[in-house]
Parts: C-alpha cells; structure tokens; sequence
C-alpha cells in the first residue's frame, strides 16, 4: 500500500507540471495574438489633421474601431466636442444631429478630427446618412443575438470539455497507477502522452470556435433593376437551403452587389432589395431560422466581379453572393486514441 501511495504521488506531481506547461502555451499563443492585433492598427501622428471615411467594426464606451475600404483600421476616440451629423444630399435643408450615442457597429461615417500622443484620432465631426444609419440598425439587430448564442455555446462546450478532462484525468490516474504497479513505466507513459494530445486538441477546439470554413458559395445573378428571382435562381437556393441544413453549426451569409448601370444611390438600394430577397426565398420556402443569416447586406456597385465596360461583366456584376460557412470548433470534435496495455486487466 505505501509503493501504491508515492507511485500515486509520483503521477500527480507529472500532471501538474504538464498542465503548467499548457496554461504557460496558452498564455504565449494570446500575446502572441494581441501583438499581432496592435500591428493591423493605423497610427495617427499627433496634431495630424485626418479625413477618414469606413464602417464601425467596434464601439468600446467613447471610442470605435473605424475599418476603410482597404482593411487597414484606425481607433477614433469620441468626446464632449465631438459634432455628430447628418450626410445629407438635400442642399435646401439642414442637417440633422445626433448624439455620440448612435455611432454604433455597422454604420458607414465620414470621421474629422486629429491624432493625439497615443495615436488615436480624436474626432472633431461625424457625419453618416439616413441609409448608413437603417443599415446599422439592421445589422446590429442580427449579429447582436447571433454573438449572444455563440457565446452561450462556448460556455456550454468549455464546461462540458472541462467536466470530461476531470473525468478522463480521474481515470487516467488509476490506470497509471495500476500500471506502475504491475511494472508497467511504458503503459504509463502512453497514457501521458495521450492525456497531454487531449488537452491540446481541446484547446485547439476552442481557439477555433470563431473560425468558419465556406462549404459552398452560390452566385444568384438578376436582370437590370430587378431584384426579382428567376426559376434557375431558386433552383440554386433549394440546393443551398438542402446542403446547409446537413451541416453541423453553419450560418449563411448573403452579400447583395449592383452593375454601374443608373446612379450609385440607386444601385446602393437596389443590392439591399436583392440580398433581401434572397433572405426572404430561404426563410419562407425553406424556414431557414433568421438566426442562421448573418450580415445580410448590399454593396451597391462596389467589388465588382467583371468589367462594367462591358455588357457581359455588367451582367456578372448584377448578383448575391451567398456562402455557406461552418463552424470549425462545433463541428469538430475532440477525438483522442487510447493507448493499448498489456495485461490482463483483472
């Protein structure tokens, strides 16, 4: 009983410095992540007088995360001073105000200000339009519920895999024990080594839980100025709608797009109807949940396909992108080999 006892210390102090090793991992990996992060960010030099325009990709309190047409993103920092107004397009009337208040995620701006010591843009103006704003307000509306359940589902998985850690670890212990005790160092070391390929695939689960991989991507075109389905076009959804619904964890994201023909406002409205009209076949022909769709929205004339020069990539030019993308983490499950032992197990 006394050699079961220190062979049963033994392992413990063996887990312990393996799971020092992982946290120590874990810890490197996310500033490793932050530092990359800080790269991407746009400097302002101070005193530099700035005119930006993109979209809110993140309010924090009195600052946001403003993203140009480029990818490259810039932190703007909001205060008392701070003019938040109507980009309007009638010259006969004034514009309207608003508040710091409803600067939020998703809304396109026209930000003046200037850099301060710490490289922020402290914003003099902001001026956004009516349709920036209807935009936002949508966008926020989907995404904001669809983070809540995604977050929910990270709870659940992390505390499910933490329960079956302690379990598998409890049973590991035992069974190493009972091989050290039987003379088996080698069996023991197996189970170690499998112990320790479990935790990193868990880990590595987490860390992908806000990964998707596209799993289909189908081009709907449309005739000039419609935004009307054709039979083919729903052919093409009922194929999308049957696939995503095998999928484990898939969201669907549609993305609406316009030729240069008529006027950029136009176009503008014109891929929101089209991307709307898409959301709208999946969800009453095939009660694909709303929650399911995320970002609906229309680019108007930007990211052209083909050339608006010529007939053929103005007809290319007028589609829906819609894209099945699933989740890596909720699909991917935790799948670790046991080590074999010798013996007879009694």
């Amino acid at each position: 009983m006394k050699k079961l006892s220190i062979l049963k210390s033994f392992v413990m102090l063996m887990c312990l410095t393996l799971a020092g090793s992982v946290m120590s991992y874990a810890q490197d990996t996310s500033q490793s992540a932050n530092n990359d992060s800080r790269k991407m960010q746009t400097q302002i030099a101070s005193g530099q007088k700035m005119k930006l325009q993109g979209m809110v990709v993140k309010r924090d309190g009195n600052s946001f995360t403003l993203r140009d047409m480029a990818g490259s993103e810039t932190s703007v920092q909001l205060g008392g001073a701070t003019k938040v107004e109507e980009k309007k397009s009638n010259p006969f009337r004034g514009s309207k105000k608003y508040s710091t208040d409803q600067v939020i995620r998703g809304l396109y701006v026209e930000v003046e200000g200037r850099g301060d010591a710490s490289g922020t843009l402290v914003a003099d103006k902001i001026k956004f339009s009516n349709d920036s704003q209807r935009v936002a307000l949508s966008i926020d509306s989907q995404v904001a519920p669809v983070e809540n359940r995604v977050g929910q589902a990270e709870t659940r998985l992390t505390e499910a895999e933490q329960n079956a850690q302690r379990l598998s670890g409890q049973v590991e212990e035992l069974a190493q024990v009972a091989n050290l005790a039987n003379g088996g160092a080698a069996a023991a070391q197996q189970t170690a080594n499998a112990a320790a390929e479990g935790v990193n695939k868990t880990n590595d689960r987490i860390t992908s839980l806000d990964d998707f991989e596209e799993k289909k991507l189908a081009t709907i075109n449309f005739k000039v100025g419609s935004a009307v389905l054709t039979p083919d076009s729903k052919a093409m959804l009922d194929e999308v709608a049957t696939q995503a619904k095998s999928e484990k964890g898939f969201v669907i994201e549609v993305r609406g797009f316009a030729s240069s023909d008529g006027s950029a406002s136009m176009n503008d409205k014109l891929s929101e109807r089209r991307a709307d009209a898409v959301v709208r076949y999946l969800a009453q022909q095939h009660e694909i949940p709303l929650r399911r769709i995320i970002l609906p929205f229309g680019y108007g004339e930007a990211i052209p396909v083909a050339d608006n020069t010529t007939r053929e990539g103005r007809k290319q030019n007028r589609r829906v992108e819609v894209k099945i993308l699933v989740n890596r983490g909720l699909s991917s499950p935790v799948n670790v080999e046991r080590p074999s032992t010798s013996g007879d197990g009694q």
